[in-house]
C-alpha cells in the first residue's frame, strides 16, 4: 500500500516539472505569431489603401471618362449665380403649373355644372315630353269622339237655326261684316246672273265642236293599234250652273280605252295598307293583256293538275303577269300607264284631228297652256277667243269615278308624286249629288248663289294679291258639306246672306284647323242614292288642307288672303253693283259671241 502511494507521488512531481519547463516556450511562440499577424494585417490595409487611391484616380481622370457639356466653374460666385437663375426658372415653372392646375380645375367645375344642368334639363324635358304625349293622346281621343258623335247631324234632324252646326259657334270672321241681304240679292241678280246668261249657248257651241273633233280623231285611229276614244262628259262649274268667271270655261272628260288585246286594271290607293300620305287620292293603272290577265282567270291563281286544262289558255300558254316594255303608253320598264306619255299622245291625236276638219271652220284652234295638253282655245277672226279643256281620263271599273291625267290650274288639288300616279276624280258624283239635292230644295234655292258669290270674291282677290292655297274646289267642298248638314228649308232664297256668312265661317274654321275633309272619301253620310262605291265610303278620310301642314308660308299667305278677301268684299260688291250695264235681257248674236 505504501509502495503504491509513493509511485503516484513520484509521477505527479515529474509531470509538474515538465509543465513548468515548457510554459515559457509556448508564450514566446504565441507572441511571435501575434506580431506576425498584426504586421500582415497592416500590410494588407496599406495595400488596400494604395489600390483605393489608384482606382479613385483612374475613375476621376478626365481623359478616361470625359464629361460632355460640362464646364468647371472658376469660382463659387458663378456657381451661386447659376443656382439662383435655376431657382428662378423653377419658381416660374411652378407658378405656370399652378395656373394650369387652377384652369383645369375651373374647366372641370364648369363641365360638371353643365352636366348637372343638362341632366336637369333632360329630366324636365322627359317630364314635358310625357305631359305632351298624354295631352296629345287626350286630344286625339276627344277628336275621334267629336268626329264620331258630334259631326253635323243628318238633314232629317237639323233645325232651322244657324248655330246647330258644330264648331261654327262664335266664329267672328275677325269682326268683318258682309253686305246686307238686299245688297247681296241686287248684286247677284244684276251682276252674276246677267254675266253668265250665255253659259248655255257657250256649252252648246263647245259640245258641237268637240263632237266633230273627236269623230275626226276616231277616224284617224286604228282599232288594232291606237287608243279608242269614247264620248265626252261635261263636268265642273259650267255643267253644275255656278260658273261665274269670264271667259266661260267648259271642262270635258274624254274617256279612252286601250286597243285589243289590252285592257286597264286600276289599283286604288285605299286597297293597299301602306300608302304615303301624299299619294292618298291617287291610283295606278296597270296595262295587262287579255290572255295574260291572272286576275280574271283561275289558272293563274291555282295549280292545275296534269289531267286539267284551262279553256282560255293552252297547256303551254299559262297566264303570266305582263312585263313587256312595249305595252302602249306605259312607263319605261313598267306595266303601269304613264301620264306624260298619255298627254303627248293626246296632244298629237288632237292636232291630227284638227288638221283634218280645219277647212270646215272659220276660226283657228290652238293649245292654251303648254303644261296642260287638253287646254284648247278657239280664236275667231274678230280677235275674241273661247277656251275649253279636254281632259283624257280612264274609267275606274264600272263606276262614275275617273282617273285624271292632269287637272286645270285652278283646281289646286296638288300634283302627283310620280308619272304613274293618276288622280281619282269625283266630278261626276259631285254633279249627281248637286242635281239630286237641288230637287229636294225649295224653288229658287240660294246654295249655288252662295257658291257663285264666294267664287267671285276669291277670283277678284286672286287678281289683287295673286293665287293662294284656296281654290274653287275647296269652296264647292265646303258647300257640299253644308248641303248634307242643313235641312232643305234652310236654303230658301231669302236666306242668301245667312248661308253665305255660314259658308265663309265654315271655311275659316277649316283653315284655322288646317282640316277640310274630302266630301266623298271616307264620308259614310253620303246618301246611297248617289251610287258611290262602298270602298270610297269606308276609306280613311282625306284632308284637302294637308299641304298647309307642311307648307307654312303657303298657309300664312292663304289665311292672310282669305281675311283680305272678307275685308274687301263690301267695297268690291258695291263697286261692281254700280257699274252694271242697264240691259241684261238681250244677248248678242252667236257669231259675235264667238
Amino acid at each position: 500500500m505504501g509502495t503504491v502511494w509513493g509511485a503516484l507521488a513520484h509521477l505527479r512531481r515529474g509531470t509538474l516539472q515538465n509543465i513548468m519547463a515548457n510554459r515559457p516556450t509556448r508564450a514566446l511562440e504565441e507572441l511571435t505569431a501575434k506580431k506576425a499577424m498584426e504586421k500582415a494585417a497592416a500590410m494588407a490595409l496599406g495595400l488596400f489603401r494604395v489600390c483605393l487611391v489608384v482606382v479613385t484616380a483612374i475613375i476621376n481622370h478626365p481623359l478616361l471618362f470625359p464629361r460632355e457639356n460640362a464646364t468647371v466653374p472658376e469660382n463659387e460666385e458663378e456657381i451661386i449665380r447659376q443656382m439662383q437663375a435655376h431657382q428662378e426658372k423653377l419658381q416660374l415653372e411652378q407658378l405656370r403649373l399652378e395656373e394650369e392646375v387652377a384652369r383645369l380645375a375651373a374647366e372641370k367645375e364648369a363641365l360638371e355644372r353643365v352636366a348637372e344642368e343638362g341632366q336637369q334639363q333632360n329630366e324636365s324635358r322627359a317630364a314635358w315630353d310625357l305631359w305632351s304625349t298624354l295631352c296629345m293622346i287626350l286630344f286625339l281621343v276627344i277628336e275621334v269622339w267629336r268626329q264620331d258623335h258630334q259631326d253635323g247631324p243628318s238633314p232629317e234632324c237639323l233645325g232651322t237655326d244657324e248655330d246647330e252646326l258644330p264648331g261654327l259657334e262664335g266664329a267672328p270672321l275677325r269682326g268683318l261684316t258682309l253686305p246686307n241681304k238686299a245688297t247681296l240679292e241686287h248684286f247677284y241678280e244684276h251682276c252674276i246672273r246677267g254675266a253668265t246668261a250665255d253659259a248655255a249657248r257657250t256649252r252648246e257651241f263647245v259640245e258641237g265642236f268637240v263632237d266633230d273633233l273627236l269623230e275626226a280623231l276616231r277616224s284617224l285611229c286604228s282599232r288594232d293599234s291606237d287608243m279608242e276614244v269614247e264620248d265626252f262628259i261635261g263636268v265642273d262649274s259650267m255643267y253644275e250652273n255656278w260658273q261665274v268667271n269670264k271667259p266661260l270655261l267648259c271642262n270635258l272628260f274624254v274617256p279612252f280605252m286601250p286597243p285589243e288585246p289590252y285592257h286597264f286594271h286600276p289599283e286604288l290607293w285605299c286597297s293597299s295598307r301602306s300608302v304615303p300620305l301624299d299619294r292618298q287620292g291617287y291610283g295606278q293603272i296597270k296595262v295587262v293583256r287579255a290572255d295574260e290577265d291572272t286576275l280574271s282567270c283561275i289558272c293563274g291563281k291555282t295549280k292545275l293538275g296534269e289531267d286539267m286544262l284551262c279553256l282560255l289558255h293552252g297547256k303551254n300558254n299559262v297566264a303570266q303577269p305582263s312585263s313587256e316594255a312595249g305595252d302602249p303608253l306605259c312607263a319605261q320598264d313598267s306595266p303601269y300607264l304613264d301620264t306624260m306619255r298619255v298627254m303627248k299622245w293626246f296632244q298629237t291625236a288632237l292636232t291630227r284631228a284638227w288638221h283634218r276638219i280645219a277647212h270646215k271652220y272659220e276660226f283657228d284652234l290652238a293649245f292654251g297652256q303648254l303644261d296642260t295638253p287638253g287646254s284648247l282655245k278657239i280664236r275667231f277672226r274678230s280677235g275674241k277667243f273661247m277656251p275649253f279643256n279636254l281632259i283624257p281620263v280612264i274609267q275606274c271599273d264600272d263606276s262614275d269615278l275617273y282617273f285624271v291625267s292632269h287637272l286645270p290650274r285652278e283646281s289646286c288639288l296638288g300634283t302627283s308624286a310620280s308619272s304613274t300616279d293618276w288622280l281619282l276624280s269625283f266630278a261626276v258624283y259631285e254633279r249627281h249629288f248637286l242635281r239630286m239635292t237641288s230637287k229636294a230644295l225649295p224653288e229658287g234655292a240660294c246654295h249655288l248663289s252662295c257658291l257663285q258669290i264666294a267664287s267671285f270674291l276669291l277670283s277678284k282677290q286672286s287678281c289683287l294679291t295673286g293665287p293662294s292655297g284656296l281654290s274653287n274646289y275647296h269652296l264647292k267642298t265646303a258647300l257640299l258639306h253644308l248641303l248634307l248638314a242643313r235641312r232643305p228649308a234652310d236654303w230658301k232664297a231669302g236666306q242668301l246672306d245667312a248661308r253665305l256668312h255660314e259658308l265663309l265661317r265654315f271655311l275659316e274654321k277649316s283653315l284655322l284647323e288646317k282640316k277640310l275633309h274630302h266630301f266623298f272619301i271616307g264620308n259614310r253620310k253620303v246618301p246611297e242614292a248617289t251610287g258611290l262605291p262602298e270602298a270610297m265610303r269606308r276609306a280613311e278620310p282625306l284632308n284637302l288642307f294637308r299641304p298647309f301642314v307642311l307648307q307654312r308660308s303657303l298657309y300664312r299667305k292663304t289665311v292672310d288672303s282669305f281675311y283680305e278677301m272678307l275685308k274687301n268684299a263690301p267695297a268690291l260688291i258695291s263697286e261692281y253693283s254700280l257699274h252694271i250695264p242697264s240691259d241684261h235681257s238681250s244677248l248678242p248674236p252667236k257669231a259675235v259671241i264667238l
